[in-house]
């Protein structure tokens, strides 16, 4: 049985990320879903494959990380390279509601609550 990551240290990681440890996508944050678009092909990397069998379904960022046992900023490198590829596609959460958005505007919620009150 090989040792985890986290065991290897940092060296392993070094490798794994080629040497680079930032220029990600700064939207690609921990709550963001992944969905693998493709199947791992021969002579990928291990971590890449195993990130393609991962997200067959949507995973977060930071579930991939937690089943790979590697720190998020590492996964971050690894999904980026996945999506400058095309082999997997990020989705974003949806932001919170703005005041400036219309379905939230005060006036809206208030004939809704007044509407409510007429039932």
């Amino acid at each position: 049985m090989s040792p985890s990551p986290r065991q290897e240290g940092p060296d392993r990681l070094y490798v794994i990320t080629s040497g680079r440890s930032g220029g990600v996508d700064d939207t690609l944050d921990a709550v963001t879903l992944i969905v693998a678009e493709s199947e791992p092909t021969p002579g990928t990397q291990s971590e890449h494959a195993h990130i393609l069998r991962l997200c067959t379904s949507p995973l977060s960022v930071v579930e991939v990380a937690a089943h790979l046992g590697l720190p998020l900023t590492v996964v971050r490198i690894l999904l980026t390279d996945l999506i400058d590829t095309g082999r997997v596609t990020a989705r974003h959460p949806i932001p919170a509601p703005s005041p400036a958005h219309p379905f939230t505007s005060p006036d809206v919620l208030e004939k809704v609550l007044v509407a409510l009150h007429d039932l």
